[in-house]
């Protein structure tokens, strides 16, 4: 271990939390992981977690970094922060969380008894767009709570995402990145600032200006650890906090994605395709693209919202033997998984999966639910996995082409990140269902890294984000499409896939109305 300077970068994802310990090499020197409860449900559909408890995940992540590693806390430089999307805190005027955090999974809906008034209702009547503004006031979290906990929004002073909430623990200020605000909130994309005073999104929810953090750009200074924080962490009182992003945006930067012609891909929870631009680009009409890692950059984003979540959720339901086998051999049970992909041809024999697990905003609309089709006698558990993930990777080409139709701009290669990347079996598929190389960055960590790039700049210890980028970031193994696989899932994807949703969207619609759900 040599001296050099270290940054602390602590990720508070939606299965775990962890404390990294990077040097302004990219090296990985230490890490502390702390599983936890992603939320827990006191109805059906809701999605809450106790500020706290992430909180105090962070310090026993600490505790378990400062116990496994050479590296000590007098080569921390400073300290940044990532997190999950969309999960809202609020306090109130002594910053007290006055009720569990509405976590970004949660499917509640708030009522909307009228349409916005004066020249935006007028507007987005108009030009046909009042049903997609409605579906924003449903989905704003701050809404239900005024609607039906009028008490706790009464006493709320701050109204805040999950890293507003733990910069103030951090810090004792209210601020927190430009780069972290992706949620219902009256942020304006364009400018990466809080909406201007006639912004309609202002209308569409009862968020006042002064219940807000103040916002800064990654790079920036978000304040320096309190004296409590530091014992939470097992750092020195006084060090800066340096403004990062939210996890996707730190991921796509702690891949190397710099220019627009690089696909960064997240095999996470939410599975997503990203570039980055200097353009104000929507990859979906009205769907902005989101603030990037990079200060005055956006993330052109095509998200697929449970996305590996169906991974996690076969090996649950029905992955029970390989992960007893595992156990028993004391090995990872992906091995096993990566075996169960192979075992079957390419294709899955015509099984055919649609990933719209969760109903979305636009495309795919509110109506949307996943389908398989094309079962027959010879399927297997092991043709639903590999369709699983061949699915996936359909539903990101997509959003590929979209993004690229949108921007001008070709991808021509790909990075892949989050816990689906490690698999071999899923990377080589992809670069099949693309046709393009897919590179494995050269640390799992990706969104922990992104974070301690942007730190390094703010904290002078690289001059600017390109040479950031060139001294932290590298390609792990990299996967080529092989010709006759690429052309089976040429095939598969324009000649089936594409037309599954058109045609198959009648009948959600039917479904919705008769059932109710999704409501």
């Amino acid at each position: 271990m040599t001296g050099d300077s270290l940054i602390l970068a602590i990720d508070n994802g939606t299965q775990s939390v962890r404390a990294l310990l990077f040097d302004t090499r990219g090296n990985l020197v230490g890490k502390g992981k702390q599983n936890i409860e992603a939320y827990f449900s006191d109805q059906p559909g809701w999605a809450e977690q106790h500020p706290a408890y992430f909180w105090d995940s962070i310090g026993q992540a600490c505790q378990k970094l400062w116990a496994s590693t050479e590296a000590t806390p007098g080569q921390v430089a400073g300290v940044t922060l990532t997190t999950q999307r969309g999960t809202v805190v609020n306090l109130d005027a002594d910053g007290q969380p006055l009720r569990p955090a509405i976590i970004w999974l949660d499917q509640r809906h708030a009522r909307v008894d009228r349409p916005l008034g004066g020249a935006w209702g007028w507007l987005f009547k108009l030009t046909g767009l009042e049903g997609t503004i409605n579906r924003f006031r449903e989905k704003t979290q701050a809404n239900w709570i005024y609607q039906n906990q009028p008490e706790v929004w009464q006493q709320t002073r701050h109204f805040l995402l999950l890293s507003g909430y733990l910069t103030y623990r951090l810090t004792g200020q209210f601020r927190d990145s430009t780069a972290s605000q992706v949620g219902y909130l009256p942020f304006d994309y364009r400018r990466h600032r809080w909406a201007g005073r006639r912004d309609f999104k202002w209308q569409t929810m009862p968020v006042t200006a002064d219940m807000l953090p103040e916002l800064v750009a990654p790079g920036e200074s978000l304040g320096t650890l309190t004296e409590a924080a530091a014992r939470h962490l097992g750092l020195a009182a006084g060090l800066p906090v340096i403004a990062a992003a939210s996890d996707k945006a730190c991921e796509v930067l702690g891949s190397g994605g710099l220019s627009p012609d690089i696909g960064c891909m997240s095999y996470g929870t939410t599975a997503t395709i990203n570039t980055t631009s200097q353009r104000y680009v929507e990859p979906i009409r009205l769907m902005p693209p989101y603030p990037s890692a990079r200060p005055g950059h956006y993330s052109t984003e095509v998200m697929i919202y449970r996305g590996f979540w169906m991974v996690s959720w076969f090996k649950r339901e029905f992955g029970l033997r390989e992960r007893k086998i595992a156990e028993q051999r004391g090995i990872e049970p992906e091995a096993l998984f990566d075996e169960l992909v192979r075992s079957v041809p390419a294709g899955s024999m015509g099984l055919m999966l649609q990933p719209y697990w969760s109903p979305g905003v636009r495309q795919p609309g509110p109506e949307a639910k996943g389908s398989i089709i094309g079962f027959g006698d010879v399927h297997t558990r092991a043709h639903i996995y590999r369709a699983i993930l061949e699915g996936l990777a359909y539903a990101l080409r997509e959003g590929r082409e979209k993004i690229e139709k949108r921007t001008g701009v070709p991808i021509r290669t790909l990075r892949v990140a989050g816990g689906g990347s490690q698999s071999d079996a899923a990377m080589q598929l992809t670069a099949d269902v693309f046709g393009l190389p897919a590179e494995r960055p050269h640390t799992y960590e990706t969104s922990g890294l992104g974070a301690a790039i942007d730190a390094a700049v703010g904290l002078g210890l690289h001059p600017d984000f390109e040479t950031a980028v060139a001294a932290m970031t590298r390609v792990g193994k990299v996967f080529y499409p092989q010709p006759e696989t690429q052309a089976l899932y040429d095939r598969l994807y324009s000649e089936v896939y594409l037309k599954m949703y058109p045609q198959l969207r009648p009948l959600y619609q039917k479904i919705r109305e008769i059932t109710g759900y999704p409501a």
